[in-house]
């Protein structure tokens, strides 16, 4: 995989803006939180948006200002004729056929010299994110990412407005039952605002992209922007440090804390949890390495208010007394796979070395576990986003960060 070391950074600090939405023109403009929900679920769509010439290429463009013009008259007819949340749900989503002519049309209008094959150039291609498709050239990668931002789009409309089961149905599904009144009113309303939203845009994929980012909003499944910019906010002071460190000084870049949640709904931290914590800050004192990395989301039981990585941060800093400044938070991972796979993410943005190890300490069943988890990496990211190194004990196991943990999982729209 190819990467242009100058150019990777930038576009992790594309997203990280706190004024990035106000390139974004609606009539309400994203929040920062609903901002990095867009950014890191529909990156190429996002990209689209943000560049003046880009966008200005697209609505001039025939045959998609007449898809915009199809989306928001279905908007407008779903409010006429749906009498149930199903028909409201279809209505929004790209068709098949729909999804072909748009990808057909970005091949005609790539060229590598104008605004869009300027961006798939420089921006798309070297941030990782559709990493999947590396080998073909830049205008079917396009075409390919631009699918799987579609699919991407159709996928959230399926689970939360639909009610189609997501991987992990036990935390992940829908907040309300679909085959009611109360359903049909609630995806009425949604589309009524949505197209007041966009009922004069030119841009053929807004329309679905926010009624995708309604649907995720009014279920309450918006966690992918939580505590974002982090490194403007929970990770400030440890961001701050990362400059300051000899790497030679440390064997390990940073130890990373895999969280448990807890099964009770009023309980802030499991036992696991804090036993995980204890083992990483004992490492930490030894000098192992110079930082530790807490992950997990708000993720068990279902609809916790809690997120594991910001209650583990709370107990090192409280309990165990480790100062904040050594202290990442990762507060996104749902499942042991990602926890992995968002590490090595943060390395990449924080630039930390991504050729010297990192360590996991946890629980002795996970520490295993972890080491023979690259099959369900496979079956759930489509790569391991890892390579291993030595185990050092039942608690700890080395690994190195690869940048094939940057391609989005549009299967998993609470953390892409």
């Amino acid at each position: 995989m190819q990467f242009k070391k100058s150019i990777v950074p930038v576009l992790f600090l594309l997203i990280g803006f706190s004024s990035f939405g106000q390139t974004l023109e609606r009539p309400l403009p994203l929040s920062t939180r609903q901002q990095y929900v867009q950014a890191k679920n529909y990156f190429l769509l996002t990209l689209m948006q943000q560049s003046p010439q880009v966008k200005k290429m697209l609505e001039n463009d025939l045959v998609f200002s007449k898809i915009a013009s199809a989306k928001t008259d279905s908007l407008r007819q779903s409010l006429l004729a749906c009498k149930n949340s199903m028909c409201f749900a279809e209505k929004a989503k790209f068709t098949d056929a729909e999804i072909t002519l748009i990808g057909d049309e970005l091949l005609k209008l790539y060229q590598p010299k104008n605004a869009l094959g300027i961006l798939v150039n420089q921006q798309l291609i070297p941030s990782g994110k559709y990493s999947f498709y590396d080998g073909l050239k830049p205008e079917n990668l396009l075409q390919k990412a631009w699918q799987q931002d579609a699919a991407g789009i159709n996928r959230v409309i399926d689970v939360y407005a639909e009610g189609k089961k997501p991987n992990y149905p036990a935390i992940d599904s829908i907040s309300f039952k679909v085959y009611t009144n109360s359903a049909a009113d609630l995806l009425y309303d949604c589309s009524a605002s949505v197209l007041q939203d966009c009922k004069d845009t030119k841009l053929f994929f807004l329309p679905s992209l926010i009624y995708a980012l309604r649907c995720l909003e009014i279920n309450d499944r918006d966690q992918a922007g939580d505590f974002e910019p982090m490194a403007e906010t929970v990770n400030k002071q440890a961001v701050g440090r990362i400059k300051t460190i000899n790497w030679k000084n440390y064997k390990y870049t940073l130890i990373l804390v895999p969280g448990a949640g807890p099964e009770m709904p009023e309980e802030a931290l499991s036992a696991e949890g804090m036993l995980r914590c204890r083992i990483a800050a004992h490492h930490y004192l030894e000098g192992m390495a110079p930082f530790i990395m807490v992950s997990g989301g708000k993720v068990h039981p279902y609809k916790t208010r809690f997120c594991e990585a910001e209650e583990m941060k709370k107990y090192l800093i409280k309990t165990l007394l480790i100062p904040e400044n050594a202290i990442l938070m990762e507060p996104h991972a749902r499942h042991t796979t990602t926890n992995m796979r968002n590490c090595a993410r943060l390395i990449y943005q924080y630039k930390i070395p991504d050729n010297q190890p990192f360590l996991t300490s946890t629980t002795k069943s996970q520490s295993y576990y972890i080491t023979k988890m690259a099959a369900r990496c496979l079956k759930e990211l489509h790569y391991v986003p890892y390579k291993t190194g030595q185990r050092l004990s039942d608690n700890d196991q080395e690994f190195y960060p690869v940048k094939e943990a940057l391609q989005i999982n549009a299967d998993e729209p609470l953390d892409p």
